[in-house]
């Protein structure tokens, strides 16, 4: 999310539709400034490894409890007639190919580093629906690895995200380059783990940082 894919409306407006529907009324950027707060204020989405199963529910309760700070900040939590089935479809949602767009840059971008022989693989603070949402967006086919912090244990920054993906490619740092749109938690995290690192600033503004495209087809 935010390098090859996004969001079509923000967490904000979609919070508010489904909480609508739910008969809870409250403003779409008061809901996208308490869902950052909690965000930020959460552990990293990371655990220990373990069966599927138990991984997929870890992720359900995180993100819920995410979900539910959030609208206990703005105080209507309890204005829920049933706040988990509100969150239960929310979550489904996110997990389906309509919240989503590809970035215009991105297909051809993947397609010219596969022309190439470019081993390609995904390095994601995100939970287990990202397989499948990378399946619906048909940006898979791309990828030979896909490394997702829930199931790795580790979210980046921590370099040993970075070493778990470089394994499942037998590589060393050195031999691997990294792009991400956060300037922490891609860029300086990557280059930290003595990868070679791009940071793909879309918003184009201006910080004093090496190495930052614009947009993927920059790539060349």
């Amino acid at each position: 999310m935010g390098t090859l894919f996004d969001l079509k409306n923000s967490v904000g407006e979609i919070y508010h539709q489904y909480a609508s529907k739910h008969g809870v009324a409250i403003d779409a950027k008061q809901i996208e400034q308490a869902f950052i707060t909690s965000f930020k204020s959460a552990p990293p989405l990371a655990f220990l490894p373990n069966e599927l199963a138990v991984i997929k529910q870890q992720e359900f309760d995180w993100w819920k409890q995410v979900v539910s700070a959030t609208f206990e900040q703005l105080e209507v939590l309890e204005n829920f007639v049933d706040f988990n089935a509100f969150f239960r479809e929310i979550y489904g949602y996110f997990g389906t190919k309509e919240p989503w767009y590809v970035f215009p840059d991105t297909i051809d971008s993947l397609t010219k580093c596969r022309d190439r022989n470019i081993e390609l693989g995904v390095i994601s603070n995100f939970d287990s629906r990202l397989i499948e949402v990378l399946n619906l967006l048909d940006l898979d086919q791309f990828f030979t690895s896909i490394t997702i912090s829930s199931m790795a244990g580790f979210a980046k920054p921590e370099p040993n995200i970075f070493q778990i993906a470089l394994g499942k490619h037998n590589l060393v740092a050195t031999n691997a380059w990294h792009i991400g749109d956060s300037p922490t938690e891609d860029y300086a995290a990557a280059k930290n783990a003595g990868l070679g690192s791009l940071w793909l600033n879309r918003q184009a503004h201006s910080l004093n940082i090496e190495n930052q495209l614009p947009n993927l087809w920059s790539l060349g």
